[in-house]
């Protein structure tokens, strides 16, 4: 039986992440948890994230969880969703400041905000900002092979976005899929044993669930 821990740092939608791993995966054991220990012993882990990028790092880091966090990011599959993608990057724009709020670095990126100017709704009037709804995500770039976490979900499927920031990578080689919106973007990033999604596979549907067993069985 596989053990998932998703980290409960006060800004995530946990009880849905944990109500969708358990309804995709019956057999895994999944925890929500601020405990480091849980963290240590689980096989899997899952970094949630809702809210704003300054409140999340702070949360996070007022857990003390952040070390523990670290070092099963080195060791276990990691599973980021929504800000929790957002997190795992360099830095984000997204400050009340005007600043920029450090991330944990283990993605080679930085989040930026949409643009509302680089393109239009079906009326004419620019892009909303947030970008809430249902889009399609593309698997991977032009000659490349989908990431496995990807298995059996058909390209081009429908997932469920809520965000007005999204990572810019320096790396191309870890993004893992794409969506657009006024601008294609990245949807989806992965490094060694770490894989994350801007969208919410939670409200996503048969696709989002698919993810999640996908997750639980990966083994990178």
């Amino acid at each position: 039986m596989s053990s998932i821990v998703i980290v409960d740092y006060g800004m995530g939608n946990v009880r849905s992440v944990a109500q969708a791993l358990r309804h995709a995966a019956p057999e895994a054991d999944v925890r929500v948890s601020a405990n480091a220990a849980d963290l240590r012993t689980a096989d899997r882990v899952v970094l949630p994230g809702q809210g704003a990028m300054r409140d999340c790092m702070r949360h996070l880091h007022e857990t003390g969880l952040v070390d523990t966090l670290m070092r099963c990011a080195a060791t276990k599959p990691l599973l980021g969703v929504c800000i929790g993608e957002q997190m795992l990057a360099d830095a984000s724009d997204e400050s009340p400041d005007g600043g920029v709020t450090p991330g944990l670095g283990l993605i080679t990126g930085h989040c930026v905000r949409f643009d509302p100017r680089a393109g239009q709704e079906e009326d004419g009037r620019p892009l909303k900002v947030p970008h809430m709804g249902w889009n399609r995500v593309r698997q991977a770039d032009e000659g490349r092979e989908p990431h496995p976490m990807w298995c059996g979900i058909p390209d081009e499927s429908w997932f469920y976005f809520v965000h007005s920031y999204h990572v810019r990578l320096v790396d191309d080689r870890q993004r893992a899929g794409t969506s657009v919106y006024g601008e294609r973007f990245t949807a989806a990033i992965a490094r060694d044993n770490i894989f994350a999604t801007q969208f919410h596979p939670e409200k996503s549907a048969a696709a989002g669930l698919a993810l999640y067993r996908n997750f639980v069985a990966w083994n990178p």
